[in-house]
């Protein structure tokens, strides 16, 4: 471990919606680090163009270059370039949205997204990270994990409500993933946006492990639970297969 490779990511990874623009005090607060280090750090990663000092406030923010890993990533994931023309197909045949989530941790990432003519009033984006107790990408990928590591990630989560659906509790989350392995798939509704219902199957690698989750998210006043499942999970499952193939190629 370079520690202080460590650190400058400390750094970056302060700014955030809550947080998109701080003074060297916030950002040595929010690090742990004491002013001369995060001095040194800031110093190095504005002369590097991934941070810009505002002249009036003395506050930094992030520069646009910081996209330039996402980007990169992108562009050279096998997972985002082989699963693209058929998450695309999926997005055109049922006009709802649909999304490629990865695991991190306690969270989910969303690697890949493509909207729907009626998508809903959400802030999701590719690089959104989500709880993964209460998403329909989440609950897939807990699934397929052996029962340990589902308690230690659960342990290691903020487990909270969202809506006054969200399924919070342990006992609750443990029924959920119960019925996804007996499915095969899983399915979420108003768990952190109202009116939404998700559905998510599981993406396997060449080497037979579950690596990412494929959802489509639609509208509850547009289509009932039932009509989801007999509509769009054959759908979804056969596409999942299909990724599945196309990663193995």
């Amino acid at each position: 471990m370079v520690r202080a490779v460590e650190k400058a990511f400390r750094v970056l990874t302060t700014f955030d919606a809550t947080y998109p623009r701080q003074t060297l005090t916030q950002i040595a607060d929010r690090t742990g680090l004491d002013r001369s280090a995060a001095q040194r750090f800031i110093h190095t990663l504005t002369a590097l163009g991934y941070l810009r000092k505002d002249t009036r406030t003395k506050a930094y923010e992030l520069t646009p270059k910081a996209l330039s890993m996402a980007y990169q990533y992108t562009r050279s994931s096998p997972l985002v370039l082989r699963t693209h023309p058929y998450l695309s197909h999926l997005n055109r045949t049922t006009e709802e949205t649909i999304s490629l989530t990865v695991l991190d941790d306690s969270e989910i990432i969303y690697v890949s997204r493509y909207l729907s003519p009626n998508v809903l009033d959400t802030d999701v984006n590719v690089g959104s990270r989500l709880p993964v107790y209460c998403t329909a990408g989440g609950l897939c990928l807990l699934s397929v994990l052996d029962d340990a590591q589902v308690d230690d990630i659960l342990a290691r989560a903020h487990l909270r409500a969202f809506t006054s659906k969200t399924i919070y509790s342990l006992d609750g989350i443990w029924r959920q993933l119960r019925q996804v392995r007996e499915r095969g798939f899983s399915i979420v509704q108003e768990q952190i946006y109202s009116g939404d219902i998700s559905i998510a199957c599981p993406v396997v690698s060449p080497d037979c492990q579950t690596i990412a989750a494929v959802s489509l998210g639609t509208s509850r006043f547009r289509y009932e639970e039932d009509v989801i499942i007999q509509r769009f999970v054959p759908t979804l499952l056969a596409a999942a297969r299909s990724m599945s193939q196309a990663l193995q190629s």
